[in-house]
């Protein structure tokens, strides 16, 4: 039953970023594997038994937090894949005190140092990923996103369902 599916939390991205990214996913990720728009993942799996009091967290988080830039620093090996990697203290800080606030309900990826990236390739053989990167890295000149808010997704075993976007507040 969906209702029982585990939740996702990613970072929602202003919209020229997210277009970027998702494009680049859309051009070198399998289409046959490609069921989720490009995202900056949060947290892999909250239960869904606790969506009440996460949706309330959520919510109070995003109404505390303004809009704020993230760097985006380089690219990263993911062995059969490729992705993007993201520097900033305020996203480490933001979800650092989402992390202490369920840390009763965080699975082991959960819990481990948060390595934010967005996956444009992944699931390809290793020679293939080799080559983007290479080709990725030879363009590459670091630039900035801005998070603007946070997104909470029901896993359905491969699709992801969107459940609802929690806009960071603009005029603090």
């Amino acid at each position: 039953m969906t209702e029982h599916a585990p939740l996702i939390l990613t970072l929602a991205m202003d919209e020229r970023s997210f277009t970027f990214f998702d494009r680049q996913r859309r051009r070198y990720f399998p289409p046959d594997r490609n069921l989720i728009p490009a995202h900056l993942t949060l947290f892999h799996k909250l239960p869904a038994d606790q969506h009440d009091v996460l949706v309330q967290d959520i919510m109070d988080a995003a109404a505390a937090q303004p809009p704020f830039p993230i760097h985006v620093t380089g690219l990263r090996s993911l062995g059969r894949g490729v992705a993007y990697t993201f520097e900033s203290q305020t996203l480490s800080a933001f979800r650092r005190a989402l992390a202490m606030r369920w840390a009763l309900w965080l699975t082991l990826q959960d819990r481990q140092k948060h390595q934010p990236h967005v996956t444009v390739q992944n699931k390809v053989e290793p020679d293939a990923a080799r080559t983007l990167l290479a080709d990725l890295s030879r363009g590459f000149a670091a630039f900035s996103v801005v998070a603007e808010g946070m997104s909470l997704w029901r896993y359905l075993g491969g699709p992801w369902e969107h459940i609802e976007t929690f806009p960071f507040v603009t005029n603090r």
